[in-house]
């Protein structure tokens, strides 16, 4: 089955600053959790404002935004879900993602205006799920991660051509069933299903033997110890045929506690790869190279294709490290230009005058520069910028414009940190 309109980029946003990234740099839609029900309790997260001023510059640009409401609901959660629900009626978000039939229940109640999309949590794996959450008045489905491609077309042969289906095609993959988990819940007391996770499955783990208390034995034959539960990230652009092939209407990133740079990167990667390949698919392969390593600036854990192909085995898995690969430092975003030319920047990381660095455009350019002069928003010279989140002017050898990324290469050896992982779900 060939998809005559392309399917819609989804990319995730941890604050009103990557919203308006993810936009600039391809997303067709970008799905934000806010400060309440939503799976990712330690992201920044929206207020209610940060939520309405992203909703609108979305909308300017002809852009959705999906809000995410999909914690697994407990008696005590009823009456805020209810109120929550009533404050979103207010700021029009374009659909709620959300996992916990009660809470869907409330949702048609107080904003039956708004799309209602099922999330992964949900765990639907079969075409009469889809059916069912169609009859209930779903919009969209998120699939399982546990799908294979020919799963997914299974699925789209057998369920309404109106309700679409949305499957995650790039970011870390958890090791639970589809984002559901009890081991942070378990060691720490903190709940997975309630935004909370701690991500144990990428802890180091061994076994001790109860009459030897202190003597530890790797998990796996490895004298480092073992990361047993430490999946590799999954990244379909190779594969954006099958995905169009398969029928699915919605390609999904993961990240939602991810750097503007790294949602810059995936999403104005992932733009290009669509666009080129409803284009032609010459055009398309003849890119791919170009398109692996723009993907690769970004933080990653090694790439596998999850499910997609065949059930993952032990070489989907990183078993002697939790560290992921990050080629590039994000510096920060130009937000304006002032007089004398030079870039108002929130800074991020530090860098001097001297250094070179590159501007990303949002047009799939990189270009190398220099940092010619920094100053302070007084005017005062810096020769560096050490404090972060500051705001500097810095003047390059060469010209930026409004949402421009500056990035530095990692120096050799550099370029592998210890994790800073997002895991599961949306």
């Amino acid at each position: 089955m060939f998809r005559r309109e392309k399917p819609e980029l989804l990319i995730p946003a941890s604050n009103l600053e990557v919203l308006k990234t993810a936009i600039i740099y391809g997303a067709d839609a970008v799905y934000i959790g806010g400060e309440m029900y939503g799976l990712r309790a330690k992201a920044k997260n929206f207020s209610l404002d940060d939520m309405k001023k992203g909703i609108e510059f979305a909308h300017q640009y002809g852009k959705k935004v999906y809000v995410t409401a999909n914690i697994t609901a407990h008696n005590r959660d009823l009456k805020g879900v209810e109120e929550y629900f009533r404050e979103l009626k207010e700021v029009k978000p374009d659909a709620l993602i959300i996992s916990d039939p009660g809470v869907f229940d409330i949702a048609k109640e107080i904003v039956p205006e708004i799309e209602l999309h099922i999330s992964t949590q949900a765990n639907s794996t079969n075409y009469r799920t889809y059916q069912f959450w169609h009859k209930q008045g779903a919009a969209r489905v998120v699939s399982a991660r546990e799908l294979s491609l020919e799963e997914l077309s299974g699925l789209r042969a057998n369920i309404p051509d109106e309700l679409e289906i949305e499957t995650f095609v790039h970011g870390a993959m958890c090791i639970s069933y589809s984002g559901r988990c009890l081991l942070s819940n378990y060691f720490t007391g903190r709940d997975a299903n309630l935004g909370a996770c701690t991500h144990p499955c990428r802890w180091r783990y061994h076994v001790v033997e109860e009459t030897r208390p202190g003597e530890y034995m790797p998990v796996f034959e490895n004298d480092r110890g073992t990361y047993i539960f430490n999946s590799k990230d999954l990244c379909m652009i190779e594969y954006i045929p099958d995905l169009v092939a398969a029928g699915i209407d919605s390609f999904k990133i993961e990240g939602r506690m991810k750097t503007a740079l790294y949602v810059a990167t995936v999403a104005r990667t992932y733009r290009k790869a669509i666009d080129d390949f409803y284009e032609s698919i010459d055009k398309y392969l003849e890119n791919m190279e170009y398109y692996k390593a723009e993907i690769g600036k970004c933080t990653y854990r090694q790439f596998t294709t999850g499910f997609f192909f065949q059930k993952p085995d032990s070489n989907t898995q990183i078993y002697d490290n939790n560290v992921y690969v990050k080629e590039y430092t994000y510096l920060g975003i130009v937000s304006s230009r002032n007089a004398e030319g030079a870039s108002e920047m929130e800074q991020r990381n530090k860098f001097s005058v001297g250094d070179m660095v590159e501007i990303m455009k949002p047009n799939g350019e990189n270009i190398p520069t220099k940092v010619l002069r920094i100053t302070d928003e007084e005017g005062n010279e810096m020769e560096s910028c050490p404090h972060p989140q500051q705001k500097i002017f810095v003047t390059f050898d060469k010209e930026t414009a409004q949402y421009d990324i500056i990035r530095v290469q990692e120096k050799s050896g550099d370029s592998k940190k210890d994790c800073g992982c997002t895991s599961c779900s949306e």
